[in-house]
């Protein structure tokens, strides 16, 4: 009898140019591949359908925001209904005038849109410059926590976005909103001028982090990020040299699956019942001290 916990996911590593209709192809070209390879469960990488405008502040570059629904959305969705599988993808979202946002969209297996999440963190640093472009999602909608799992077919998604994936905070309000996963579609890389133990102390803390998540709340982590020398446009910076390293973990961050620079798609399967079996033997959700932790509230203890 076929275990039903078990599922098989993917992650696709690309990168972009700044033709959108190239890079819409080559993902679903790589969606088909996931799919071949028995992929019930796709994620792509943060922005994927277009370069990582951010590096610089340009207005001109709002014209890349779309509604939901709209081309992005109703290319996934159709690619979903196709090969019956649950894609999570992610776009420059325009919500309304003057309101934009870095969202996930999540569609199920047989197409539908089964919810979204907007990205809470947002950066503004050199090269990063993302509070010029997007707003923040919001921290209560319609009294639910910002940090929802999304449900699927397969269970309930905790999608954070890039920045999201340094704060144990986040992944633990999805740990504690009932998430079977946490996915962490994401645009980072090195500045070109940064000596070697620099990007390596870089990288290593980036993966190191996203394993944590996955320990201390016992849940497999899926992390894809894009590849590929990208320019500043305005030239102030020397670019961004996304490293890649997508990987898979297990809910003890054991890496199940881990990629290099290259473009590449990565598989694994994992047990979702596993979850529960580690909560039993390590139960450090039974042992949080929630009447202690008012502290975590401030900014700052002074």
């Amino acid at each position: 009898m076929k275990n039903t916990n078990q599922i098989t996911v993917a992650v696709v590593q690309q990168s972009c140019s700044d033709n959108k209709q190239d890079n819409l192809e080559k993902t679903a070209t790589a969606i088909k591949s996931c799919k071949q390879q028995g992929a019930q469960l796709i994620l792509l990488q943060e922005l994927h359908a277009t370069r990582y405008f951010c590096q610089n502040e340009d207005f001109s570059q709002f014209s890349l925001a779309e509604t939901i629904p709209g081309e992005t959305t109703n290319f996934l969705s159709c690619l979903s209904k196709e090969h019956q599988v649950i894609i999570v993808g992610s776009l420059f979202e325009k919500r309304a005038e003057g309101i934009f946002h870095n969202t996930a969209v999540v569609f199920d297996n047989d197409g539908s849109l089964a919810g979204t999440y907007r990205k809470m963190h947002i950066p503004d640093d050199p090269g990063y410059y993302e509070k010029f472009y997007f707003t923040g999602g919001d921290a209560m909608h319609h009294n639910i926590n910002g940090f929802q799992p999304i449900k699927t077919s397969i269970g309930n998604l905790g999608v954070l976005v890039c920045w999201d994936q340094w704060f144990p905070e986040a992944a633990r309000l999805m740990a504690l909103s009932g998430a079977n996963l946490l996915l962490y579609p994401t645009a980072i890389g090195w500045d070109p001028s940064d000596d070697k133990t620099l990007k390596t102390n870089q990288q290593t803390a980036w993966q190191i982090t996203q394993r944590a998540h996955a320990i201390a709340n016992h849940l497999p982590v899926i992390v894809t990020n894009r590849v590929g020398f990208e320019a500043d446009p305005s030239g102030v910076t020397a670019g961004i040299d996304f490293w890649g390293s997508s990987f898979i973990t297990g809910p003890q961050g054991e890496i199940l699956a881990q990629a290099s620079i290259d473009e590449t798609i990565l598989t694994a399967t994992i047990d979702l019942a596993s979850t529960g079996k580690l909560r039993q033997t390590w139960p450090f959700l039974r042992d949080r001290r929630i009447d202690a932790y008012q502290g975590l509230l401030n900014r700052y203890n002074d």
